[in-house]
């Protein structure tokens, strides 16, 4: 188990090696990653790519996926990409798409194209002056 995101985080299966991973038929949120310094510190990864799945099966695992040339270019081999996945209790999609979101705000991994700033604004809490 990994915990991924802000404060406590997210508990999230894995990481395991995403060449011979066979995915479950489950909605999810996972998230690609590797080990930038296997040497010195083999505890330590990498987000290189966040996103969510109705069904894992569908999502063209493990080398099939649209993004996959970018995670075995960051990992330096596809046997360095890693994979680890959330099940979010009682999670609908638009749930799991807000998860995506903080998650691409906080590690802002490289293989997603889109990214997310963790801003607010003052006129979004209202304020007596």
């Amino acid at each position: 188990m990994i915990r991924l995101g802000p404060a406590a985080g997210y508990p999230f299966d894995g990481p395991r090696l995403l060449g011979g991973w066979t995915p479950p038929p489950v909605a999810a949120v996972y998230a690609v990653l590797y080990k930038p310094d296997p040497e010195t510190r083999p505890e330590r990864y990498a987000v290189i790519y966040v996103d969510q799945a109705e069904d894992l099966t569908r999502e063209h695992f493990p080398f099939r996926h649209p993004r996959a040339a970018c995670w075995i270019a960051r990992a330096g081999s596809r046997w360095k990409v890693h994979i680890c996945t959330y099940q979010v209790p009682g999670g609908l999609p638009a749930h799991r798409e807000q998860i995506v979101r903080e998650l691409t705000a906080v590690y802002r991994p490289r293989c997603n194209a889109e990214q997310f700033e963790p801003s607010w604004h003052e006129n979004w809490i209202g304020h007596s002056r």
